[in-house]
C-alpha cells in the first residue's frame, strides 16, 4: 500500500498544479460539465476569502500536488449558509491509492469544526468511483436530475449526495466563520 498523501491547505502557488490536475476531467470526461478548463485562481474556490469560509486542501506526495478537494457554498441564499457543497479531483494516474479517502477525511472533518450541518455532492453520472466514496464517508442519495448535462454528444445524468456534519442542537447558531461577520450582511 503507497504511502497517504500529506493533506494541507492549499496556498495561491497550488493553483497552477491543481489547474492541471482538473484540466483532464473537463477536456476527456464527462465528470466535468464545463467546456474549456478555467485558468488557476479563475474560480472562487482559490481565493483566501474562499479558504476562510469554507475549505481548500491539497494532497501532496513526494512534494507534487496529486490531488485536492474543496468546498463551497450550497446556494447563495442567506438560509442555506448552514450548507455546503464539496468537490475532489485526484490526479488521472494516482487514482485508488487512498488519496481521496485522505483529503475527505480532513475535508469533512473540518467543515463539521466550522459548523456546517450539511455537506452535498453533485456528481455527474455514471462515476462508480465518486459515488463509492461519497457513501464511504457517509453521504447518502438526495436525488438525481435527468438528462441535464450536454457535453460529447450526449445528455448525461447528476446526483445529488447528502451527509450530516455537524448535529448542533442550536438550529440557528451560525457557522464559525460567520460568527465574526456583521449581523446586518447576513441577516440573522
Amino acid at each position: 500500500m503507497s504511502q497517504l498523501p500529506l493533506v494541507r491547505p492549499a496556498t495561491a502557488t497550488d493553483a497552477p498544479a491543481c489547474a492541471e490536475i482538473y484540466a483532464p476531467y473537463v477536456t476527456d470526461t464527462c465528470i466535468s460539465f464545463e467546456a474549456e478548463p478555467p485558468v488557476p485562481l479563475s474560480s472562487a474556490r482559490e481565493s483566501p476569502t474562499h479558504k476562510e469560509s469554507h475549505e481548500w486542501l491539497v494532497a501532496e506526495r513526494d512534494a507534487a500536488i496529486v490531488g485536492y478537494a474543496y468546498a463551497h457554498g450550497f446556494h447563495i441564499r442567506a438560509a442555506y449558509r448552514w450548507s455546503c457543497e464539496t468537490s475532489i479531483y485526484l490526479a488521472m494516474d494516482r487514482r485508488s491509492e487512498g488519496i481521496g479517502r485522505a483529503l475527505y477525511e480532513v475535508l469533512l472533518a473540518r467543515l463539521t469544526e466550522r459548523g456546517y450541518r450539511r455537506a452535498f455532492a453533485c456528481i455527474a453520472l455514471p462515476n462508480h468511483a465518486s459515488i463509492g466514496l461519497h457513501r464511504a464517508f457517509g453521504f447518502e442519495d438526495a436525488g438525481s436530475f435527468r438528462r441535464v448535462g450536454w457535453k460529447y454528444g450526449a445528455w448525461h445524468d447528476v446526483a445529488w449526495l447528502q451527509r450530516t456534519c455537524n448535529l448542533m442542537k442550536s438550529t440557528h447558531r451560525h457557522p464559525s466563520w460567520l460568527r465574526c461577520l456583521s449581523n446586518q450582511r447576513i441577516g440573522a
